[in-house]
């Protein structure tokens, strides 16, 4: 079993990357930011941004499959009903000794806590939409979405 992340690395990861706008060309521009990333170093990675439950970009790189987009839907779940990325929502059950489904009492069909999605913020109005990357293991998904939008928002 991997090392416990530290819950407030994760949060702060949350506080720190906040846009000032976010609207569809913007999300597309994520989108094809996180995209061209996973090219670059041959990833099998699946990406969706949406807002407000509508998906804006949407794209799958070779050795990716169907199964991702499931991923997708089910992490994204978790963001937006929980309002924190989906690795905290996972880390923050395994470290206190309960599986993410008997915790909050959720369907797996519906919600995956596992790494990948990010919530998407806006300062001032708060969670608008999600940012999400499947095929890799959890933590480098996550890792692959906190880079971009590190670099994206340092623009």
């Amino acid at each position: 079993m991997a090392d416990p992340i530290p819950l407030d690395d994760l949060l702060e990861q949350e506080r720190s990357l906040v846009f000032t706008r976010f609207d569809n060309e913007t999300a597309i521009a994520l989108g094809l930011d996180i995209l061209a990333r996973g090219r670059a170093r041959g990833l099998p990675i699946t990406v969706d941004v949406s807002r407000a439950g509508q998906q804006l970009f949407h794209a799958a790189l070779a050795g990716t499959a169907a199964d991702n987009d499931r991923w997708v839907e089910r992490k994204s779940a978790v963001v937006y009903r929980f309002g924190h990325s989906s690795l905290y929502v996972g880390e923050l059950c395994r470290q206190q000794g309960l599986s993410f489904e008997a915790k909050f009492l959720v369907d797996p069909r519906t919600y995956a806590a596992h790494g990948g999605a990010f919530p998407i913020t806006v300062k001032d109005v708060g969670l608008v939409g999600v940012v999400t990357v499947s095929g890799l293991p959890q933590r480098d998904d996550h890792a692959l979405v906190v880079e971009a939008l590190a670099e994206f928002l340092s623009r």
